[in-house]
């Protein structure tokens, strides 16, 4: 007889086969009902495909018809549609479950509920491009006084309302393109926030907040005034005491008044990365947090370099994290290395094992790890032998492996006795072979805090479940020495969605070749994201939004992009590019024509300079600014006007090559003076710079490439072979023939750009930081 946890397991091998993940399918299966009908559902499913094998897409919507249907009588019928692809959308399987629940009668009628449902219709981008149209020119007048204050979901619901089966994404685009030819770019008085009614003047800064799900949000704080707050939290200098979990010994307010003699009472924290890797966009959090706590209490901050690994450790590691701390704008008060401290270390631990609160162990490391290991037959070892033996490996008379040293203590998850030093036959990066016993990091940390008086030790809650478990650990090894114990305090690591960044995972990027390098603007590097154009106050902006609370943030990539935005809008001046190049002659210009445009750097604020392009009879416009029909752009029966130079162009004649590609253009040029106003206005070249430019979408597939439920395969096999577009033959005008490394431009109507370190003096090469509008599909 089967048991029923076998049948169990089946199930659930069978709903994940069609895209539920594991924890989904466990979750079904606690529903009866669910799970029989859905069972039911892929097996009918699996008998029209004549196959076991059902796509992603398709058990999405089986498991959607299924989980909302009332009338299981109709569950083959849905089925069929769903398998043969009548139904293909949410939208649709929404209509289906409403059409049957209001037909109740057999048979059903096939086409009403075919038709009710959407299928078979066909929407063509002209279509919504015609409705978007025709529904903006009625808002007109409002959208032009109010600008992009307007309420915009009117205008999508608009569209939808009318073009019920029009794909979301494609109205989206279509409206927000349409918005832009109507209104021009964003100005720096779009961006401002509505003036807020004046409150009373008795009205408390809690009536200025806003609540949700229960918890208070103050609206538009900076990070300086966050911080600020969060210090309400943690306790003053010198009163390390007051704090939960602090663990009070009989010396504990003498070690206090000497901390305060030495520091004044300055607040004092630190940034400790490890130098075996590039720090990412979730070190930006705590850089910003370290430094950013420091500055609003008038204190200081240390950048220390946790070297106790020499096996990972690279110069190129130390002056990249140097680099990128003060890339954000944070100068250190002094920068130290944990290595600074060996001595001192050690004469600790010689202490620590005096003290009888360490022993060397002999067992091996394999035996260590996880939890519930088996106690150590030497933790009961003579205080003198441990002593002998610690000196031993301190000299090299044990091999790799052979002997470490544990500290005695039980953490609250029953791990035991953590090491506090390995032996390893590594020449250090600035030691040399001095050592051949380096520290841990559980050793070494709260030791190094204590060592420079740090009073605040900031730092990431790497697991949820091991918040307070590092902080007695940290609390136990400083009061088991009788020194000054800082107080360790928690806050959420920042996390991104579409990308991964743990060093070993990068390691393999770059070994596989999917990326280039450390820097590949790919990735969420810092470097990365600096090679890409990112400046550094919109990162910092960024960490401001997100927060400094304890609880864990995972953000989407495209909330990074709008604080990149909001940047570069104010700092990017105005260039035009021409990724796709399509040559355009002007017939009624004689061939020696020449004039200069002036075009401004901003045009919403012209004061602010500006610089002069050519124009003369031949042009370069965007490929896809032209069709030969039904276009809102350039076509033969409709003109559009040239951004600045104060033409409007009408097509003569449209040249092909053999195949029937549109190569050129054969145009007749009106002053914009004397000529009807055009639809559109369109950007172009004349004599440009030929360049090369580096389109970026997301590196991964999915959200949570490193979710093994998610993707199955491992992060390697989810990654996006459209990640990286490079258009070598890009044209953009003269103006930025002088750009330097990282100087960024927005390329009209095209996006935001940043001059790559690849760029030479014959040759620019420009990477696409991101594009005007946010794109769901772009990173």
């Amino acid at each position: 007889m089967v048991s029923a946890s076998l049948i169990m397991a089946d199930l659930v091998i069978l709903f994940t086969s069609i895209g539920l993940s594991e924890q989904k399918a466990k979750e079904t299966l606690k529903n009866e009902v669910l799970s029989s009908a859905l069972k039911d559902a892929i097996a009918q499913a699996q008998g029209l495909l004549g196959s076991t094998d059902i796509d992603k897409a398709t058990g999405t919507l089986l498991y959607s018809m299924v989980s909302r249907l009332r009338e299981p009588r109709r569950l083959a019928f849905l089925t069929q549609h769903i398998v043969q692809r009548k139904i293909t959308t949410e939208l649709q399987v929404s209509a289906a479950l409403d059409y049957v629940k209001s037909h109740p009668q057999d048979p059903l009628d096939e086409k009403a509920f075919e038709s009710a449902c959407g299928v078979g219709v066909v929407i063509t981008p002209e279509e919504i491009e015609d409705t978007v149209e025709q529904i903006i020119r009625k808002h007109k007048e409002q959208l032009l006084s109010e600008r992009y204050r307007f309420n915009m979901g009117l205008l999508m619901g608009e569209v939808r309302a009318a073009m019920k089966w029009a794909d979301g994404k494609i109205v989206k685009n279509e409206v927000d393109m349409q918005v832009l030819h109507l209104l021009g770019p964003k100005t720096e008085a779009d961006l401002e926030k509505k003036p807020k009614a004046k409150a009373p003047e008795n009205e408390t800064k809690e009536e200025k907040s806003s609540t949700v799900n229960g918890e208070v949000k103050t609206e538009a704080k900076s990070l300086m005034e966050q911080l600020r707050g969060e210090a309400l939290k943690f306790h003053k200098p010198g009163e390390n005491y007051k704090t939960e979990g602090y663990v009070v010994t009989p010396n504990t307010m003498n070690l206090l008044k000497q901390h305060l003699e030495i520091t004044g009472g300055q607040v004092r924290t630190r940034f400790p990365p490890e130098p075996n890797g590039i720090l990412h966009i979730g070190h930006a959090k705590a850089i910003n947090f370290n430094f950013g706590f420091a500055k609003a209490n008038n204190g200081i901050c240390f950048l220390r370099y946790d070297d106790t690994n020499p096996e990972k450790e690279e110069e190129k590691y130390f002056t990249a994290i140097r680099e990128m701390v003060e890339w954000l704008g944070y100068k250190p008060y002094v920068i130290t290395h944990a290595s600074d401290y060996f001595q001192p270390l050690y004469d600790l631990a010689v202490e620590l094992i005096r003290r009888g609160h360490a022993y060397v162990c002999h067992q091996r490391g394999e035996e260590l790890k996880g939890h519930n290991v088996p106690s150590s037959p030497w933790r009961d070892r003579p205080v003198a032998e441990s002593l002998v033996l610690f000196e031993r490996m301190r000299k090299g008379m044990f091999t790799e492996g052979e002997a470490t040293l544990r500290m005695k203590m039980v953490m609250e998850d029953g791990k035991m006795d953590p090491v506090a030093y390995r032996i390893k036959y590594t020449a250090h990066h600035r030691s040399g072979d001095t050592w051949c016993i380096y520290p841990t990091y559980d050793y070494t940390h709260c030791l190094c805090d204590s060592i420079e008086h740090i009073t605040h030790s900031l730092c990431t809650k790497e697991f949820q479940a091991r918040q307070y478990l590092v902080r007695s650990s940290y609390f136990w090894l400083c009061n088991a020495l009788d020194v000054y114990c800082p107080v360790q305090w928690e806050y959420g690591r920042l996390n991104l969605t579409y990308t991964v960044v743990s060093k070993r995972k990068i390691i393999k990027l770059v070994e596989t070749g999917v990326v280039r390098d450390w820097d590949d603007p790919r990735l969420f590097t810092l470097t990365a994201l600096r090679r890409r154009g990112f400046p550094p106050e919109a990162i910092n902006n960024f960490c401001a939004r997100v927060g400094v609370t304890v609880s864990q943030t995972t953000t989407e990539p495209h909330l990074l992009e709008a604080c990149v935005r909001e940047v570069l809008n104010d700092t990017a001046p105005r260039a035009m590019a021409v990724l796709e190049p399509l040559r355009v002659t002007i017939t009624n210009l004689p061939s020696n024509a020449q004039s200069d445009v002036r075009v401004p750097d901003f045009p919403a604020d012209e004061s602010r300079g500006s610089h002069v392009v050519p124009f003369s009879k031949t042009i370069f416009i965007e490929e896809n600014d032209f069709r030969e029909k039904g276009f809102k752009r350039l076509t033969p029966e409709q003109p559009v006007g040239l951004r600045h130079a104060g033409y409007v162009i009408s097509v003569q004649r449209v040249i092909k090559d053999a195949s029937g590609k549109v190569v050129e253009l054969e145009v007749t040029c009106t002053s914009s003076d004397s000529a009807e106003k055009p639809k559109a206005f369109i950007h172009w070249v004349s004599q440009p710079l030929q360049c090369e430019v580096r389109l970026y979408e997301r590196l991964f597939l999915h959200k949570n490439p490193e979710d093994a439920t998610e993707v199955p395969g491992g992060f390697l096999s989810d990654i996006n072979l459209h990640s990286l577009k490079v258009i070598e033959s890009a044209l953009v005008d003269r103006s930025v023939s002088t750009a330097k490394v990282f100087d960024k431009f927005q390329f009209e109507r095209e996006g935001y750009f940043s001059v790559d370190p690849d760029s030479t003096t014959e040759k620019l090469v420009f990477n696409r930081t991101v594009m005007l509008k946010e794109d769901p599909g772009k990173i």
